[in-house]
């Protein structure tokens, strides 16, 4: 559904590029919508829940700029599929996809079921590639680029973060392994890898911190003790959503935009550790150092 505040003329070869980002609700998501907006893109800004979006009007406004909001559950590929043909239909064209729905979980597998893990790989992974398996034959279309938000726990395992680490190493296996076959026919594939943003995507996480340690059982002291390493982490290397979100545009901007982009000097450095650790010994050390 349209919800934009004037309905846009079908796109022609002279329109404005057109980008669809899905989760848009708040965090990287809202501001990598209104920063596109700003560089001049028509940009298609998707959520889940369109009750939700009264943030993401009002950052528009504030920037002033128009959005394109619509309805987009990437877990259900009817929707993920109506979203992309009605973007055809009232645009004319798909330059650019930037898949940035995601949702974090905490939690060690002991203690998790598998369908926790099976939830959390549906929305962080198999949601992308429904997303990018309904864009494609567009994006060959226009020469356009595909870009997904990973994490910096797409390149390192961090601890209780088994399914979200899970799945967000798919996500780059799979660009990285798609990137060169898209490149033949036109389409540039980059993935983006924040760190720690100070959003609400871990607040919707959803979970304690008093009663996960407190109903861990034998993980309770290296629980507690990640729980305290990543707040002392949020509170010196966290960065806003719209530094975290700046990456992305640069990727739909840039002549000739790199495959991999972290979001801050800090996440390079930590991803550096794991791209030259031939054996994984110094990896392992680090994190397991935030164990205490």
């Amino acid at each position: 559904m349209n919800m934009c505040a004037h309905a846009p003329a079908k796109g022609t070869s002279m329109s404005p590029k057109v980008v669809l980002i899905t989760g848009t609700s708040s965090g990287i998501g809202l501001a990598a919508a209104v920063a596109s907006a700003q560089a001049g893109w028509t940009t298609v800004a998707t959520l889940r829940d369109t009750s939700r979006a009264d943030a993401l009007r009002k950052a528009a406004e504030a920037a002033g700029v128009e959005l394109d909001i619509r309805q987009l559950d990437v877990t259900d590929p009817g929707s993920v599929q109506a979203a992309v043909d009605g973007v055809i239909a009232d645009h004319g064209r798909l330059d650019a996809l930037i898949n940035n729905a995601g949702a974090g979980h905490a939690g060690t597998i002991e203690t998790d079921t598998v369908e926790d893990v099976r939830r959390v790989m549906e929305v962080n992974f198999f949601g992308v590639v429904q997303m990018t398996k309904a864009a494609l034959p567009h994006l060959r279309a226009t020469g356009g680029r595909l870009i997904t938000v990973s994490s910096i726990g797409g390149v390192i395992g961090q601890p209780f973060n088994e399914a979200y680490c899970a799945a967000k190493f798919a996500v780059e296996g799979f660009m990285e392994s798609l990137a060169p076959v898209a490149a033949r026919l036109g389409v540039t594939v980059g993935v983006v890898e924040p760190g720690p943003v100070s959003s609400e995507f871990i607040a919707n996480i959803g979970v304690d911190p008093v009663a996960a340690v407190a109903q861990a059982g034998p993980y309770a002291d290296a629980l507690q003790a990640y729980a305290n390493r990543t707040a002392e982490h949020f509170a010196t290397n966290s960065q806003t959503p719209e530094q975290a979100a700046a990456p992305l545009v640069d990727l739909l901007l840039a002549e000739r935009p790199a495959f991999r982009v972290q979001t801050s000097p800090f996440v390079s450095a930590v991803a550096a550790t794991k791209l030259a650790d031939g054996d994984g010994s110094a990896t392992l050390a680090m994190t397991g150092s935030w164990l205490g």
